[in-house]
This record gives structure tokens, C-alpha cells and sequence, in this order.
């Protein structure tokens, strides 16, 4: 406890070196690239428009919500979860990309997986700005739950952080853990009702399936951007979901900063 208030402490104190070196992370992204920032919309937009296609027309079952065309459900369950897999994939393989600052003796390597979060948290916000305009342009009046999508935000990034701090220790030593990170992903995305809705596991007998889908944390991200545009409701109405997301996410800050503390005298040896 004494380490993680410690560690709250010193980044308050850093703040503006952890702002500066986030923005020059955001933007090392696009150097050299011909279309530079514009490629950060493309393989998003192109995934988007395939999974229409896909779910939303070759199997097009009826909208997830009553009058609710099937691209507006999609478009808040699927913007999330590109900032939580960019997140942590990237996270994941922070400590070797800034190796020459791991390397310094008075540098805290614990920031390094803030900057990698704050760098996505600014793509994040290009992605939630399209979404908006996206339902304005659809007809949709705006909502005071949009502003929720904030709170989810911040959900979303302690969830992130939580994982990294463990992925990129153990990245330091065990360089698959970066493909481990991209397989869980690529599963996780379909154990989350992001594309389809758990109504269709009911539809089939399959009653217990939308309880087994929630024991994944990330359901809880996307259910409450949907809830945050789509539906109204707020993060209050879901309590049980609300605790178990947060106690998970708890318990996995915890594990995370201890096994990084742990391995942390080790880094520079290894780097």
C-alpha cells in the first residue's frame, strides 16, 4: 500500500514530464510516414466497416436494439476495445522501447506505462470525437450520459494499466508474453459481445452464457459505452457489475505493481 501511495504521489509530482513524454510518444508514432496521422484511422475504420458487413448484413439476425440501426451498437461496443488492445499491446513492450531510460539509475520505470496509456488515451479521444459525430450525423439528440463515457474512459485505462504493469515485467524476461498478449486479445474480443449480442445465446437455450460472458471485465466497458449512448443508463444501474469490474481491477493493480516491483532491480540487467 505504502508503494502504490508513493508512486501516486510521485506521478502528481511528474505530471508534466509524463504529459510531455506521451505527447512526443503520440507522435514518434507518424515519423515518416507520407500519410502520418491518417493511418491511425484506417485499419480502425476498415475493421469497422468489415464487421458491418459481416454481422450487421451477410448475418444480419435484427438489430441488438429495437430501432437502433446495427452500425450506432457496434460503433461504442468496438471504439473501447481498440484503445484497450492498442493499450496494452502496446504497454506490453514499453520497458524494451525505452530501454536507454530504464538503463538510468534515477529514472522511475513505473511511468512508462502511464506514457504508453496517455499516448493511446489521445487516439482514444480522436476515436470518441467520431463516435459522437457519427450519432450526430445519424440523427441521434445528444445525451448527459455521453459525458459518462469519461468515467468508462477511466475505467477502461486503470483496467489496462492493471494488466500492463504485469505484461511488461514479465516482457522484460519472457519475450513471447508480447504474442501471449495478442492471442488473449484476439479472444477476448470475441468472449466480449462486441460484434454480437449474448440475447442470441438466450435466443438459442444457452441461458447461462450471457453470466459466463460477464466474469469478462472488458463486458463491463463495453456494455456501459453502449448505456452511455445508446440507452441512458448510468453506471449506478449496474452495481453488481460495477463492484466486480472494480474489485477485479483492484486486485490486479495490486499483483501487477507487486510482480513489478519485484522484478524491477532486474530490468537494466536484462535490457
Amino acid at each position: 500500500m505504502n508503494y502504490l501511495i508513493s508512486l501516486a504521489k510521485d506521478i502528481v509530482k511528474k505530471r508534466r514530464l509524463i504529459g510531455e513524454l506521451a505527447k512526443a510518444d503520440f507522435k514518434k508514432r507518424f515519423v515518416g510516414s507520407y500519410f502520418g496521422i491518417v493511418w491511425m484511422f484506417i485499419q480502425p475504420i476498415v475493421t469497422v466497416a468489415i464487421y458491418y458487413f459481416v454481422f450487421g448484413v451477410g448475418f444480419r439476425s435484427g438489430d441488438p436494439i429495437e430501432g437502433v440501426p446495427y452500425v450506432l451498437w457496434l460503433v461504442p461496443g468496438i471504439v473501447p476495445w481498440f484503445f484497450f488492445s492498442e493499450a496494452l499491446n502496446t504497454g506490453t513492450n514499453c520497458l524494451q522501447e525505452y530501454s536507454y531510460l530504464v538503463k538510468k539509475v534515477v529514472f522511475q520505470v513505473e511511468i512508462l506505462p502511464i506514457i504508453k496509456l496517455i499516448s493511446c488515451l489521445f487516439v482514444h479521444g480522436f476515436f470518441v470525437a467520431i463516435m459522437f459525430a457519427v450519432f450526430l450525423i445519424s440523427g441521434k439528440m445528444p445525451m448527459a450520459s455521453w459525458l459518462q463515457v469519461i468515467y468508462y474512459a477511466f475505467a477502461a485505462s486503470m483496467y489496462a494499466l492493471a494488466l500492463t504493469y504485469l505484461t511488461s515485467a514479465i516482457q522484460v524476461f519472457f519475450k513471447d508474453m508480447a504474442q501471449i498478449v495478442g492471442i488473449c486479445l484476439q479472444f477476448g474480443m470475441w468472449l466480449t459481445p462486441i460484434m454480437y449480442s449474448e440475447q442470441l445465446f438466450v435466443d438459442k437455450g444457452l441461458e447461462m452464457a450471457p453470466l459466463i460472458l460477464k466474469l469478462n471485465p472488458f463486458y463491463y466497458i463495453a456494455a456501459g459505452y453502449r448505456d452511455s449512448m445508446l440507452t441512458g443508463d448510468w453506471f449506478f444501474m449496474r452495481p453488481t457489475l460495477t463492484i466486480y469490474f472494480w474489485g477485479v481491477t483492484i486486485v490486479m493493480m495490486f499483483v501487477g505493481l507487486r510482480v513489478f516491483k519485484r522484478l524491477r532491480p532486474h530490468f537494466s540487467d536484462v535490457l
